[in-house]
């Protein structure tokens, strides 16, 4: 039964490389690649399913135990990750379908696409630090394709500062892999765990722990490493750029949930307090920029880095309470991003613009659109009884027990100002003065480009009306990963 760990990376993998194959045959492609999309969103449902009901399942690659051998771990976090990245990954896929061009499908976009899921799942999985380094750089590598995939010079431009960003935290990563390597001798991350409790240079630790800090922060979009985000992904497709606002700045939040409670959280009172600080920085300053913005899909690559803040709140906070309304609002938030991002793409398609001065008066031409995205922008912002404001309660709730205040304040005013700049896109492009005639926007309906888009909204009201037993599932996530014996039971085989 453990074998089926593998699948979620084997799978997209198999499938990128039979793809290949198919480069220039469009349909074979969109076939292959929708039906893979729903096999893996079983697939990862099944695997959380056999993860909550009978504990953290683990893979020894070759047979070779940890800590000597490569293996994989599904626990209750990865197993979740998976889910939302299939969810995404089907929901961008099934728009990709309707708003790329032919040209673009025919470079190797479907290929790249399940590379990057390859690489995504990987790095959710692993139990391995350098092994982490690989999955990122897979998921990297395919990004980089994907990001300049039939690009304008802008965006060839623009995406050149994201690859040197990355290339540069990359090699950072192996600096920290190496270091850590040199002090414990080890590289999984259950070993490293032990390891480093029985370490007594605590400074060293911090040094490593800051270090792997400011790499997973430069992924993740933390302050002040965040300035590549937002005009790197301006420039894709919507397709693209909602899969990447969706799931790739996660990939290093969630490294740093991974890191920072299962091997750096010996020295809470320094790790952790810088964690929550740049929380509020990343928070604020993410917020501002949104704000100055009039461009739709700007506003909402500013909010990425806002956002982001709110996760790693919780990680400094560091309760369970904490822990498990940041695992809420990343399930919330990239459901929620993915489709704000495929709307700016409706959006697009229908103005052919995303500046929002130039848009008008779509709520009176295409109201399912307008209403679709106004659900999505209040449960952004936090508004009840929507996903945004019962992951966000937990969090200012946890804040406020442990006295956390001036976090709590920074968070709330970050909120009124999400929600400020989420109806300034409403008001000037749905409510605003009607653009478009009557007659070209019956020549431009969006109700295919709908389809992916409105199972994305459908879930965050899904996960704000369950909200109790979600928080329920999400304080059992957290509880888990609270506990490093339990991944390290699982991993080594301790009694």
């Amino acid at each position: 039964m453990n074998n089926i760990v593998i699948l979620p990376i084997l799978l997209p993998l198999i499938v990128g490389v039979v793809l290949l194959l198919f480069a220039k045959n469009l349909k074979v492609q969109r076939v292959i690649s929708g039906v893979t999309a729903f096999a893996l969103l079983g697939l990862s449902l099944y695997i959380a399913h056999i993860v909550y009901y009978d504990g953290i399942h683990t893979l020894a690659l070759g047979n070779w135990q940890a800590p000597f051998g490569i293996v994989l771990v599904a626990d209750l976090l990865a197993a979740l990750m998976v889910i939302l990245t299939s969810i995404v990954g089907l929901a961008c896929l099934f728009f990709a379908f309707q708003t790329l061009s032919e040209e673009r499908q025919k470079g190797y976009f479907y290929p790249f696409y399940f590379f990057l899921l390859t690489g995504v799942n990987g790095a959710f999985l692993t139990g391995d630090l350098f092994n982490l380094f690989v999955f990122f750089e897979v998921m990297l590598i395919s990004s980089y394709i994907l990001i300049v995939h039939g690009g304008t010079k802008y965006q060839l431009r623009e995406s050149l500062k994201y690859v040197l960003i990355n290339i540069f935290a990359s090699g950072l990563f192996i600096v920290g892999v190496a270091y850590i390597y040199g002090v414990t001798g080890t590289l999984n991350m259950a070993d490293l765990s032990v390891k480093v409790a029985e370490l007594e240079q605590q400074g060293i630790l911090n040094v490593i722990a800051i270090l792997f800090l400011i790499v997973f922060g430069m992924k993740g979009a933390l302050f002040p490493l965040y300035f590549w985000l937002p005009k790197s992904y301006y420039g894709p497709p919507a397709a693209i750029a909602a899969l990447f606002g969706g799931l790739l700045t996660k990939v290093g939040i969630y490294a740093i949930f991974r890191t920072f409670t299962l091997i750096f959280y010996h020295d809470p009172g320094f790790t952790h307090n810088i964690i929550l600080f740049l929380a509020g920085a990343t928070m604020f300053f993410g917020v501002l920029g949104a704000v100055s913005q009039f461009d739709f899909k700007r506003i909402l690559s500013f909010h990425i880095i806002s956002q982001v803040g709110y996760m790693v709140m919780g990680l400094g906070i560091f309760t369970p309470l904490a822990i498990a309304g940041a695992i809420y609002y990343i399930a919330h938030h990239i459901i929620v991003k993915a489709a704000l991002f495929l709307f700016a793409g409706a959006t697009q398609k229908v103005t052919g613009t995303t500046d929002l001065k130039k848009m008008g008066g779509l709520l009176k031409t295409h109201p399912y659109l307008g209403w679709l995205f106004f659900i999505a922008a209040i449960s952004l912002a936090g508004i009840p009884p929507l996903s945004g404001f019962f992951s966000k309660f937990a969090l200012l709730l946890a804040g406020i027990q442990e006295g956390r205040y001036f976090i709590v304040v920074v968070a709330l005013v970050v909120g009124l100002l999400t929600l400020f700049s989420m109806m300034k896109i409403f008001i000037y492009a749905f409510w605003g003065e009607q653009k478009l005639t009557d007659e070209e926007a019956k020549k431009r309906p969006v109700g295919k480009l709908l389809l992916p888009i409105a199972p994305l909204v459908l879930l965050s009201i899904a996960l704000g009306l369950a909200a109790e037993p979600i928080f329920q599932f999400s304080l059992v996530v957290a509880e888990q990963i609270l506990d490093p014996s339990i991944y390290i039971n699982s991993v080594l085989n301790k009694e």
